[in-house]
């Protein structure tokens, strides 16, 4: 059964405080910025995981060093910002994104998106076709609610979802469950993106690994069909997991981003 997050929680230390984004609606955004040359580069997390993970870490050190703008936020209910994670849903993360996006960035950006951020790059390439300039997913799972989660489970847990409205979903990144609301479930169904042809036309990289027991790596196949854009290039990594987390793992991220963003100018 998919646990869905990327890595748990922060695994590389970070001491600066986070600087905060006010939303008119009252909820605060916890990001950290790089000011630098375009295209920028905005990392989305994955489920239940924040700012503070490996890959948004290494890659943000990456992107300094090199001098290019770079920003990493959570989305309400996780990590710095507000909210319980168990008001969330795929609708209210989006939002967070393009709020990040509008609010924190200028001129063109390349989304980079693990796991569950995958499905929410996606979503805000649609939504903001004039500001997104590329894409890079690291296990994406768009559809995740729906085609991982809920078509899976047995019946006694799609039971307990419906009479309960939530079902805590043991982890094995940690000791914590997972709670999976039916909120989350329904909420996803509206924001479904395989379903049909995606009218994502900039270029796109997706990386899988072909060990990952969370999410196939069939589904970055089916995102690349589903993109009706031409740049399309899939990566698989044959002992690789849902993380991706391994040096070789960031050195690969890292190098992919470069490349595209070369590729932009």
């Amino acid at each position: 059964m998919p646990t869905m997050t990327d890595e748990p929680g922060p695994e590389t230390p970070d001491d600066e405080e986070p600087r905060i984004l006010a939303r008119d609606d009252g909820a605060s955004i916890a990001y950290h910025r790089t000011e630098g040359m375009n295209p920028g580069v905005v990392f989305m997390g994955g489920f239940m995981s924040d700012m503070g993970g490996t890959k948004a870490v290494a890659l943000e050190t990456h992107c300094r060093a090199s001098g290019r703008a770079f920003l990493r936020f959570d989305y309400q209910g996780h990590g710095r910002s507000s909210g319980a994670f168990t008001d969330g849903a795929i609708g209210i993360w989006t939002g967070d994104a393009l709020s990040a996006l509008d609010a924190l960035t200028d001129g063109p950006q390349v989304l980079v998106g693990s796991s569950m951020g995958g499905w929410i790059m996606l979503l805000a390439a649609l939504a903001r076709p004039d500001r997104v300039a590329g894409l890079v997913g690291l296990a994406a799972a768009p559809d995740f609610t729906e085609a991982l989660m809920w078509q899976r489970f047995p019946p006694e847990i799609r039971d307990a979802i419906e009479r309960d409205g939530v079902y805590y979903q043991p982890s094995e990144y940690g000791d914590a469950p997972y709670p999976i609301t039916r909120a989350l479930i329904e909420d996803g169904r509206t924001h479904l993106v395989l379903e049909r042809p995606l009218a994502i036309h900039c270029p796109v990289r997706l990386i899988h690994g072909m060990r990952d027991k969370d999410v196939p790596w069939e589904h970055s196949l089916r995102i690349a069909d589903a993109l009706l854009g031409e740049h399309v290039a899939v990566t698989l990594v044959k002992d690789g997991d849902h993380r991706l987390s391994r040096d070789a793992d960031l050195a690969r991220l890292c190098r992919t981003v470069d490349e595209l963003c070369d590729e932009l100018g």
